[in-house]
């Protein structure tokens, strides 16, 4: 990927992310990142295709940065107090790897292009699919009911976090995972 592209595409997730993708206009990406018009439109044919690529790029950070605190081959235990003490850092601003805390890109993104376009909608579900995935791996013994209760209280919490301000959300999700599960 060339550099102006890349930075192209880091400025409007930036962007997106913190104001939504429908508040920022491409006259806005232009002026941040200080790059011409031509050159945006060389590397993206529309605001939709830069929008899919944010979505990309993110997906990738996102689900790398769940890799890394996620332990391979470690008990049920470790793998979800890991996953929830790493949103729980990432709630309360202590993740350099995802920036500010402004919820779940994905679920922004679906909510605002809901009906409007397909690829962009269809791409947010991929990714819960592939976060999903990624968690399954991480289990030591498969078990679909548990696997549905963290992929549902990791969104739960992210969304609580976001709308409510509920900081502790990753924490008392955590409970409730060993509560139910892990004895």
């Amino acid at each position: 990927m060339s550099d102006k592209k890349q930075e192209l595409l880091e400025c409007a997730l930036k962007l997106f992310y913190q104001k939504g993708v429908n508040s920022v206009g491409i006259n806005e990406i232009l002026q941040v990142s200080g790059i011409s018009k031509k050159t945006l439109y060389k590397h993206f044919d529309s605001k939709e295709s830069l929008i899919l690529e944010a979505l990309k790029l993110r997906s990738e950070e996102y689900l790398q940065w769940i890799d890394a605190i996620t332990p391979t081959g470690a008990s049920e235990q470790e793998v979800v107090e890991a996953l929830f003490s790493g949103l729980d850092l990432w709630f309360s601003g202590n993740n350099e790897a995802l920036g500010d805390f402004k919820g779940c890109f994905f679920i922004n993104v679906a909510y605002e292009y809901k009906g409007n376009s397909g690829e962009i909608t269809e791409y947010c579900k991929a990714h819960q699919f592939k976060f999903r995935d990624l968690i399954n791996s991480k289990l030591a013994n498969e078990s679909t009911e548990l696997l549905d209760s963290i992929c549902l209280l990791v969104d739960g919490a992210i969304n609580r976090a976001y709308v409510c301000d509920d900081k502790a959300s990753a924490k008392h999700s955590l409970d409730i995972i060993k509560r139910l599960y892990i004895h």
